[in-house]
């Protein structure tokens, strides 16, 4: 099954290709990096592109795997309506991935884990995750304090310098790993699809934890 798998979350994304089944593994074929402040513009036509080099079309898709969360409103935004539109005309399932997710799955451990990203002023977005199945207890917008009470007890997992060594400097156990790309979503992806676990692109919406700008001027106002 050919696996196309987008991330727009952050300042940078990626998108990647995988060859992936009938057993649990994904080899995957490229990982093409995108720019951000511009994924409106680059996103199809580098899907487009990559297909071509490697000589398909977008009908050889099986499946997609797409970040679903935390993130730039914008970015985010922009890649979920572009999977959307792709998976709705080729009648294609998708595995919504949380990107505190694939932070907790690069640290390969079973025990419990809090995967933490910084979620700028002030705040942290924060997952928590039991076992190597990565069981979710729940993905919360916490401030620093709450980040440090969180940690107690579990493995602060974060590809953030500024986070790893707040955590450090209180005692917690911290593993820092690299921020997760498009191959490490396909990979997590192809386990979501196995168990099931797709969602329909009518369905298909962003977890952005934190509340729009507008969202929180019109509560106010």
């Amino acid at each position: 099954m050919l696996l196309l798998a987008t991330d727009t979350s952050g300042k940078q994304g990626s998108i990647a290709l995988a060859q992936c089944g009938p057993g649990d593994e994904c080899e995957i074929i490229e990982v093409v990096a995108l720019s951000g402040g511009t994924f409106s513009a680059q996103l199809i036509p580098q899907i487009a592109a990559l297909l071509n080099k490697r000589g398909f079309t977008r009908k050889d898709i099986g499946a997609f795997a797409v970040v679903s969360g935390p993130g730039s409103f914008t970015g985010l935004r922009v890649g979920l309506a572009a999977i959307k539109a792709l998976a709705e005309v080729l009648g294609k399932p998708i595995a919504a991935v949380s990107l505190l997710a694939a932070v907790a799955a690069a640290a390969r451990s079973e025990g419990s884990i809090l995967a933490a990203l910084d979620a700028g002023r002030g705040q942290i977005y924060a997952g928590e995750y039991e076992g190597r199945s990565l069981s979710t207890r729940g993905e919360h917008l916490l401030t620093k304090e709450e980040f440090l009470k969180a940690g107690s007890g579990r493995l602060v997992v974060t590809p953030d310098q500024g986070l790893a060594d707040m955590a450090s400097a209180a005692g917690l156990r911290v593993q820092q790993v690299d921020r997760p790309q498009s191959d490490a979503i396909a990979r997590i992806g192809l386990e979501r699809i196995q168990a099931g676990e797709t969602i329909s692109p009518e369905d298909l919406e962003a977890n952005y934890i934190r509340q729009s700008d507008a969202e929180i001027f019109a509560r106010t106002s």
